[in-house]
């Protein structure tokens, strides 16, 4: 009998978990959830200050590492380097089999304080495609302004892309196209398409968040509540399939290259009063991918229910946005407010964790 997980797969979308630890892959809990249909892992700072603070299973590794290196980020990078390379090497063999390359990557994040630095971003990406030296590696690029040429020009370069902090089509759109210029450059300066792949990282539950704070502000329309979420992302997937699709794109496929896949992102509720699972559950369709934390994986697994929803009242979906604006909110605005936050966010995150890698250096310089 297939695990939900499983099922998900028969369905077209591959299910991502959005944790990683040292742990969580040499006591074998990947492993575990590889063999129940788990097909991928993304990371980001936050997970790894939660991961890097939990007991101390670095310890030992930071001891050594602080013989020779002292600067936190580089730091970090050593302590990251052998757990995203560990998840690689237990998800290389699904990557093997995956047919167009479709499963069993492992992202790391570019440092996001440069998320507005085109080129301090573009070798940040180099560096860490070489620095793990994995092929299954993803690396992790925002989708700001000054992201865009930095994904073009890693495609170009032959490095794969997971471009992450989506919110608006807009933006969503500018990635693929921008993912579209890098293949062909790549194709043109003799190089293979086969040998890259991306993801779109459209991220659905914090949207809900903000715009639902936006319609309490304003005062009524509570049906419109926990509905420009779902909206949003049903219209990115019309984008995708809009963009990979026509005569110029047969040609990058028959060289090899594989289409941009949208990944939902932050698909855990953050109210309440929504089903656990509903981001996951409302999403489902070909060709997608849905990363999700722990627990919303583990409910998932415990009772998820699958079923084609992704195209489902995709003209209802439309005509959310134009109620939206009707009730007074500016979707522009929630969207760029959100890329803001987030960007803030994960700087913050890392940050943080430069301070708790220099807090762990200085308890153990004392013992």
């Amino acid at each position: 009998m297939n695990t939900p997980l499983q099922t998900l797969a028969n369905h077209g979308q591959s299910a991502w978990v959005d944790y990683l630890s040292r742990p969580f892959v040499r006591d074998g809990d990947l492993s575990r959830l590889v063999e129940q249909g788990l097909a991928g892992v993304t990371s980001n700072p936050t997970i790894f200050h939660g991961a890097i603070a939990e007991g101390g299973r670095y310890d030992e590794q930071l001891r050594d590492v602080l013989a020779t290196e002292t600067d936190p980020k580089e730091v970090f990078y050593v302590l990251a380097r052998e757990d995203i390379r560990s998840a690689c090497d237990v998800l290389r063999p699904l990557f093997d089999r995956s047919e167009d390359r479709r499963d069993g990557w492992v992202s790391l994040e570019v440092d996001p304080t440069l998320a507005n630095d085109t080129q301090a971003t573009i070798a940040e990406a180099a560096r860490l495609h070489r620095m793990i030296d994995r092929p299954n590696l993803f690396v992790k690029i925002p989708g700001t302004q000054a992201g865009l040429p930095a994904i073009e020009e890693s495609i170009a370069s032959g490095i794969p892309v997971n471009v992450t902090l989506l919110f608006s089509l807009q933006r969503h759109r500018a990635a693929a196209e921008a993912y579209l210029r890098g293949l062909r450059r790549l194709r043109d300066g003799g190089g293979e398409p086969r040998s890259v792949a991306s993801v779109a990282s459209y991220f659905v539950s914090r949207v809900d968040t903000e715009a639902d704070r936006r319609l309490d502000t304003i005062g009524g329309h509570d049906e419109l509540k926990g509905t420009l979420a779902i909206a949003n992302a049903k219209l990115a997937y019309q984008t995708y399939k809009e963009l990979f699709a026509g005569e110029e794109w047969e040609e990058l496929a028959a060289a090899g290259a594989v289409a941009q896949r949208c990944l939902w992102a932050s698909t855990s509720v953050k109210n309440p009063q929504y089903r656990d699972v509903r981001y996951v559950e409302e999403l489902i369709g070909p060709q997608t991918v849905n990363t999700m934390t722990r627990e919303t994986l583990q409910s998932f697994l415990d009772h998820g229910q699958v079923a084609d929803t992704l195209e489902r009242d995709v003209d209802e979906a439309r005509r959310i946005f134009d109620r939206f604006a009707a009730a007074g909110v500016d979707y522009d605005d929630v969207t760029a407010v959100l890329e803001r936050e987030g960007v803030d966010k994960f700087a913050a995150s890392f940050r943080k964790l430069f301070d708790k890698i220099t807090h762990k250096r200085d308890e153990l310089i004392r013992l």
